[in-house]
């Protein structure tokens, strides 16, 4: 059945920031300082916050590798405190929302010894030891499968070696993930998760070589045979009956989703399963095929940014599914370095620009910590190569040593390039709560002081751009049936400067004209024909919201510049 008016839900509408515990404020990313900064997130509008994992872990990826569930990393604080927490941002009229990492776990997890998935010893004709398949882990070039010496088998870890994969197919593992890392958060009053990894839940039983597609490497990206597999859905179904019964929201990190059909059947509403995704389309334009990090910084085109932006809008019109409206996450780039300028004459009008694009995009929409003040990737003279700790950035430092050797300039310095523009690390440092105060006011502790780009100096500056993300996010929340649910067209998916779209609402009488000038010079444009915008008479384009605010040329675009105008059929009132 044709789906042409899309259900409304508050979840839809609901704008989320994303807190990331170790830098968001106090060395010890401790939850009581998270509590102290709620006033200034709920001041911007939002609905719901989500804690990226605070549980008991050995840290090796940053609290993804989860010791015990039902435990809260020590320097944070306490179950108790997460309760402080939870009842603190409910008082604040907000929701909150946790990390659910269930497609592995910590190797010091006590389940290690039962619920993986393992596989015997095999030798070659001359006796060496055979790995199960080519399989290549997500960080760094390495094997996906870790041998261990005392059950003299291998296990899987798709991600880092101490992040053993869990066995989905057996019934008492799966049980027990929903009780320990699901039930035991709802029950304290959490409403939703982030679904970390959400499709690699079900891997094949055969565990098949994936095909050649990086021949310098000895093992290989298997992403295409472990995920979107059959039983990922029944899982997924179950874990529905659970958050259903809490109405829990979720959101799945959806990675390696190969078409529109795959994502649909994880967010129809109908299937039951989750009520929407990230996906990665206009995000993955950044990076290498083969390796993530393998690519030259900026070597995509603002035609490749808007296809993949086509792509998850797409997933809204005339379905029953729901997409996610994002550009940064702790994982990511910061956007305005990637997707704009972080030059200084160019840095503030390209966060507006973002974030003028990002109210105007139909789906739930998510804020990560220091987006909402324009923050920009470290500068390469200030972050050295050895400041990149993420793991994924040390382990590909420690990949191309080895592929290349330790003193292969060209290929470090290619990595270093790679570095400073995309790896995550740039999004995990301490957010400047303060240029004035020591360490930024980030905490007592030493850590990079950023003069520049601050809370403070924003705080009460009408031309700052937090003032500018809190309009936004107003006037998004102004226009719902236009810009969260109003179905989109791209007018301009050649244009290598310009990206004009427009949007209409579900009902068909209202339309918007959104125009942004992605260049760093003055561009001029021409209004779109009656055609082009989908209307048979003439209309009137009243201007509706600007980032740069008191200009009169219609015709000429200032750099970095974003306009929205109300198309209006001529003697239509506003």
């Amino acid at each position: 059945m044709t789906i042409t008016v899309q259900e409304r839900k508050w979840w839809k509408e609901a704008v989320v920031y994303q807190i990331y515990p170790a830098s968001f404020c106090d060395s010890n990313g401790d939850l009581p300082s998270i509590i102290s900064k709620l006033d200034y997130v709920a001041s911007l509008g939002v609905n719901v916050i989500w804690v990226s994992p605070m549980y008991e872990s050995p840290q090796v990826d940053m609290g993804y590798d989860i010791l015990n569930y039902e435990e809260v990393y020590a320097p944070y604080g306490t179950v108790q405190d997460m309760e402080t927490l939870i009842k603190e941002t409910h008082t604040r009229g907000m929701r909150i929302m946790l990390d659910l990492v269930i497609n592995h776990t910590s190797d010091q997890h006590a389940w290690l010894k039962d619920w993986y998935i393992w596989r015997p010893v095999r030798y070659s004709p001359k006796g060496e030891r055979l790995l199960p398949n080519n399989w290549r882990c997500s960080f760094g070039g390495g094997s996906a499968w870790e041998w261990d010496q005392h059950t003299e088998e291998y296990y899987l870890h798709v991600w880092a070696t101490e992040q053993p994969d869990l066995n989905w197919d057996n019934p008492e593992t799966r049980n027990a993930i929903y009780a320990s890392a699901m039930e035991f958060w709802l029950d304290r009053g959490v409403d939703g998760f982030r679904v970390d990894t959400v499709n690699m839940y079900s891997k094949p039983s055969d565990m098949p070589d994936a095909p050649i597609t990086d021949p310098k490497a000895p093992y290989q990206p298997a992403a295409t045979i472990y995920c979107n597999r059959p039983r990922v859905h029944e899982f997924l179904g179950e874990m529905n009956v659970i958050l259903s019964r809490c109405d829990a929201i979720t959101v799945g990190e959806l990675l390696y989703a190969p078409d529109t059909k795959c994502v649909l059947d994880y967010v129809s509403a109908s299937a039951a399963r989750i009520n929407m995704v990230f996906q990665f389309d206009a995000i993955d334009v950044c990076f290498g095929k083969t390796h993530k990090y393998d690519t030259t910084p900026k070597s995509f085109t603002l035609p490749d940014f808007k296809a993949g932006i086509d792509r998850t809008q797409e997933l809204i019109r005339d379905t029953d599914g729901w997409t996610t409206v994002f550009l940064e996450n702790h994982d990511l780039l910061r956007s305005v370095t990637v997707f704009t300028d972080d030059r200084p004459q160019f840095c503030i009008s390209g966060a507006k620009l973002l974030a003028l694009l990002e109210a105007c995009l139909g789906g739930t929409q998510y804020i990560y910590q220091g987006q909402e003040i324009g923050l920009v990737n470290a500068p390469l003279e200030t972050y050295p190569i050895e400041d990149y700790r993420d793991i994924s950035s040390h382990l590909l430092v420690d990949m191309v040593k080895e592929r290349y050797g330790v003193h292969n300039k060209k290929e470090l310095d290619k990595t270093f390039d790679a570095l400073q523009h995309l790896a995550g690390d740039h999004a995990r440092l301490p957010i400047p709560w303060n240029g004035e105060a020591k360490y930024s006011g980030f905490s007592d502790v030493a850590t990079k002081d950023m003069k520049e780009i601050n809370v403070a100096s924003q705080l009460n500056s009408p031309e700052s751009v937090l003032a500018f993300w809190r309009q936004m996010i107003h006037f998004r929340q102004q226009y719902p049936d236009l810009l969260v649910y109003g179905n989109y067209k791209d007018l301009s998916p050649l244009d290598e400067d310009l990206f004009v779209f427009v949007k209409e609402a579900s009902h068909g009488s209202t339309k918007a004209l959104v125009v942004l000038n992605f260049s760093t010079t003055e561009r001029i444009w021409e209004l779109p024909s009656a055609i082009e915008l989908g209307v048979s008479n003439e209309v009137a384009m009243v201007p509706i919201m600007s980032t740069h605010q008191g200009k009169v040329e219609k015709s000429l675009l200032a750099a970095l510049e974003g306009r929205v105008y109300l198309v209006q059929l001529q003697g239509q009132h506003t």
